[in-house]
């Protein structure tokens, strides 16, 4: 909590809320209000609390939490609502801006990764679950122009699976041999780099699905929502967490992974 993290500064500080407040030239109540989140401070009221406190070094990670408070809590129910294309176009936006992706799944194919049939069979699942409105070819369809930041521009992506995300079958067998095949191209782009973490491997930091775009935002999709993180020091913890995968994950293998589920698809096929 803001008021908490603040609360915690004037005390490293060896200062009273009364002896702040008198500092900043503020009334002697607004300390305890901002504390106790009876009131938001302003970014000026930030930069004046942390230097009067010594601790002018916390100004830009507490701006970014005011700054998204609010913003990085987006319910999935009202960012869905009118359907999924709206959803994708707003990740193209991002995605062009974007220099250095860092993309961990741990159970599905990162979607710019994705075949339109996976794509399909992914998004319809989404309609159905949050009972939006259907409109899967055209969220199929901007999901698909997404891809064309792999081979326009100056992006470098990174991206790590879980080697559940090669076993987990969305649509049908057919679906799921057509999408490992893609991997196994994708595996040649020189742009990027792309690792699996083996099922049976070692336990090294907490972990669930994240996208990094460069070092300014993480996207992390949980079951109501997605935050959207900009805070300078859950960054880091999200790149140290990405470092850990990466140490885990094998890349000279993933072909071999890949082709062995491959394998293993086509000899059920009828």
């Amino acid at each position: 909590m803001l008021g908490h993290r603040l609360r915690d500064i004037r005390r490293d500080a060896g200062l009273t809320g009364r002896q702040l407040a008198t500092l900043a030239s503020w009334h002697s109540s607004k300390v305890s209000k901002i504390e106790y989140g009876k009131q938001t401070p302003s970014e000026d009221d930030i930069r004046v609390w942390c230097r009067h406190c010594g601790a002018p070094e916390q100004i830009p990670d507490l701006i970014a939490t005011v700054r998204n408070v609010e913003a990085m809590y987006i319910e999935w129910r009202r960012m869905l609502r009118v359907g999924t294309k709206r959803r994708q176009e707003a990740s193209i936006s991002l995605e062009s801006q974007t220099g250095r992706f860092r993309w961990y799944e741990p159970v599905l194919v990162p979607g710019i990764l994705q075949t339109a049939e996976y794509a399909a069979a992914v998004l319809a699942r989404v309609i159905d679950f949050y009972g939006i409105p259907d409109d899967v070819d055209a969220g199929v369809a901007a999901r698909m122009e997404r891809q064309q930041a792999l081979y326009r521009g100056n992006h470098r992506f990174h991206f790590i699976l879980a080697q559940q995300a090669l076993l987990t079958t969305v649509g049908d067998t057919a679906v799921m041999i057509g999408q490992l095949d893609r991997l196994l191209t994708v595996l040649s782009l020189p742009r990027v780099r792309l690792g699996v973490v083996p099922a049976l491997t070692t336990y090294r930091a907490p972990t669930n699905q994240f996208i990094m775009f460069d070092s300014r935002t993480v996207h992390v999709e949980t079951v109501s929502a997605e935050l959207k993180i900009t805070q300078p020091r859950e960054i880091a913890l999200y790149a140290r967490t990405f470092e850990e995968l990466s140490e885990l994950a094998v890349y000279d293998q993933a072909h071999e992974l890949i082709a062995t589920r491959l394998t293993a698809l086509r000899a059920d096929l009828p």
